[in-house]
């Protein structure tokens, strides 16, 4: 091996140890020693490495942590050692009950207790070989669960490599999903008209069994390790008791949950039962009780197991905590991409730690199949320990005098009509001027595949909204340099680059625009086909249904939103002003690409990393040749396109026997069009 090489391989080296070293500081110790933007340099550096040198690269690289394909399906996992369910207490009574067992089948022996929170998420089993991180798998029945080692490895307190050697480790532990995290999952999924998880629990044990692993990836999962399932150690003593494993996971840098208290007796362990019974809603994570566990392995292993529990242990639940109060008014709000959102004013009551005096209805569909009136006596709790949310109604206490409630017809915040689109729950503000989608609006307008205004990220449109520059996107071709120059971080030369941003894009072609203004359902592709089937976007707006229903590509569903979208009057208004600041209406004359391309009525899938295309530049330039992209393949496909690391993709396109590119001959098919 050449030293070269060589040197190549101790510094790919050298940047694994110390990602997977700010990893454990970061997620397991929550503790960061460097910023976000120095973790992300180290990153892209090791990834550019890995990229020229693929040979180097290895299973427990900080790079391998999401995989690039979806699976097509989960296998099963025989466990080494079953992963029984708890018994479960729900009254001191019954934790005497289990006390008493305990002490009679160990015939006096002094024990003690160890007392950890029972995390509230999805029991998985970590397997190390030779240190390395090699398999994960759900609890399943107890004896076989699913083969998820994929989705577990996105998660960032998951070590890849343990660090201390083990020949042989399997562990378990509870993934789970932050209640911020929770709540910030739910309100996207609300938005989007999608069902909404009822808890934690379910939104982590949803999250691990996506077949795409990039999906489990976002969902900001995380785990706490309780305990070995087997271990093989060569010249290494096994801990001996249950509090010392603990301690010598979190040696091998594993995340252990940090409250756990070791008790004397019974006593001890009910108290510290009843301390985070009243506590519970201060942690950042859901529990649902707590496990109390004998000490002793060697007492544990004596004590055996029935077919369904161990007999050295038990679950300790707390009673579902649920408030009565009364609905004195329902209001709505808009959220940030249009959805009319419906929510219960309460009278003031106190649950799981803090006074409720709102909660959220989520959609008109939840007021109708609970029966929810204004001045009902209702049954709260909170969903996950975070959401307050109704119950049911206590009918029987209905006085005659509860008013129905009826979603609005127009826009709290613009006045715009509201509709709910077919097969929706959550109805929408139409209105693109809308001062409550003004920052989600403006954001897009001006994104890459948008209008595409270098510049003109997050932060730069906040401040300008903040500021009170802009109060809808036809704004921006008004903003001056000396306008900019006034707010923070600006200065001579960003300034005039923004400007110039802005005023390039007036340029942009048209199905830049139709993409940009927001019309749901309306993306990149079906932009494109709108702009090249109507020339300019008066035509466009003017359009029934039953001609667009009859464009190519164009379903009932972007039919229906664009009418919606153009019967608006402030959707018409704003695309005056845009008209008036000379941003271009029209589309060039159709080219050939798109009428007589080399492409044309083909279908393409684009699989691996490409070495001189982006991603988005090859699809671009597939629908410039008259073709479309697919992310499957399939026997309708007509060619595949294949980088590096090509995947399950380009094995499915070899099985149907379809014809495969490489870029070269990609370029080489679509040339009329470069």
């Amino acid at each position: 091996m050449g030293g070269g090489h060589e040197k190549i391989r101790q510094t790919i080296d050298r940047l694994r140890r110390e990602i997977e070293q700010h990893n454990y500081y970061y997620y397991v110790l929550d503790a960061p020693t460097i910023t976000d933007a120095q973790y992300d340099r180290l990153m892209a550096d090791l990834q550019q490495l890995e990229k020229e040198n693929p040979l180097l690269i290895t299973p427990d690289s900080p790079t391998q942590r999401v995989g690039g394909k979806p699976r097509e399906g989960f296998t099963t996992v025989q466990h080494p050692v079953a992963m029984l369910s708890l018994a479960n207490a729900f009254s001191d009574a019954e934790l005497a009950e289990f006390d008493r067992r305990v002490r009679g089948s160990l015939g006096g022996e002094p024990y003690q207790y160890v007392v950890e929170l029972k995390i509230d998420g999805l029991a998985v089993s970590l397997t190390y070989q030779d240190s390395i991180f090699v398999r994960g798998a759900t609890r399943g029945d107890g004896s076989t669960g699913e083969d998820i080692t994929a989705n577990l490895k996105t998660i960032r307190s998951i070590p890849l490599r343990l660090h201390q050697p083990v020949d042989l480790l399997e562990v378990r532990g509870e993934v789970y999903m932050p209640k911020e995290s929770f709540v910030e999952l739910n309100r996207r999924r609300e938005e989007m008209g999608e069902p909404l998880f009822a808890n934690p629990r379910n939104a982590a044990a949803g999250s691990l069994r996506q077949l795409d692993p990039a999906v489990t990836a976002g969902r900001n999962l995380s785990i706490f390790v309780y305990g070995i399932g087997a271990a093989e150690l060569s010249g290494h003593q096994l801990p001996t008791s249950h509090s010392e494993g603990l301690k010598w996971l979190e040696g091998l840098g594993l995340r252990v949950n940090s409250h756990c208290q070791l008790c004397r007796d019974i006593g001890e362990a009910i108290s510290y039962c009843r301390i985070w019974q009243n506590k519970k809603a201060d942690l950042p994570y859901q529990i649902d009780g707590l496990v109390i566990k004998v000490n002793s392995l060697a007492q544990q292993s004596a004590l055996g197991f029935t077919m369904k529990s161990p007999r050295w242990a038990m679950a300790f639940k707390f009673p579902p905590e649920q408030a009565q109060t009364t609905v004195r008014d329902i209001i709505v709000s808009v959220g940030r991409t249009g959805v009319i959102t419906p929510t219960a004013v309460l009278d003031p009551v106190f649950l799981a730690g803090s006074t409720v005096s709102r909660a959220t209805l989520h959609n008109e569909d939840i007021i109708r199949e609970k029966d929810i009136r204004i001045g009902d006596r209702v049954v709260i709790h909170k969903a996950g320990d975070v959401i307050p949310e109704v119950v049911e109604v206590l009918k029987d206490s209905r006085t005659g005098g509860e008013k129905v409630f009826s979603m609005p017809a127009a826009c709290p915040a613009c006045g715009a009509e509201v509709v709910r689109a077919t097969g929706e729950a959550a109805r929408r503000c139409t209105g693109a001027a809308c001062p409550a989608q003004l920052l989600e609006g403006m954001i897009h307008f001006a994104s890459r595949g948008a209008m595409d205004i270098a510049g003109l990220g997050p932060a730069v449109v906040a401040q300008l909204t903040e500021a009170g520059l802009v109060r809808d996107v036809s704004d921006l071709y008004s903003l001056t340099e000396e306008q900019l120059l006034r707010l923070e971080r600006f200065g001579d030369k960003s300034a005039e680059n923004l400007v110039r941003a802005i005023a390039a894009s007036k340029e942009n072609p048209l199905h830049r625009l139709i993409f940009a203004l927001g019309i749901r359902h309306a993306g990149e592709r079906a932009a494109r086909v709108l702009a090249e089937h109507f020339g300019d976007l008066d035509r466009l707006m003017n359009a029934g249904y039953d001609e667009l229903i009859t464009i190519p590509e164009i379903g009932p569903k972007i039919a229906e939103s664009i009418i919606n979208f153009a019967r608006e009057p402030q959707n018409r208004a704003l695309i005056e002003r845009l008209a008036e600041y000379g941003v271009n209406m029209t589309a060039e004359a159709a080219p050939a690409s798109l009428s007589d391309g080399p492409l044309k009525g083909k279908t393409l899938v684009l699989t691996g990393t490409l070495a001189v295309l982006k991603r988005d530049e090859a699809k671009e330039l597939v629908e410039q040749a008259g073709g479309k992209v697919s992310s499957s393949v399939s026997k309708k496909t007509d060619y595949v396109v294949a980088g590096e690391n090509p995947g399950s993709k380009y094995e499915k396109a070899v099985k149907l026997n379809l014809p495969v590119l490489d870029e070269q001959e990609f370029l080489a098919l679509i040339k009329p069009v470069l």
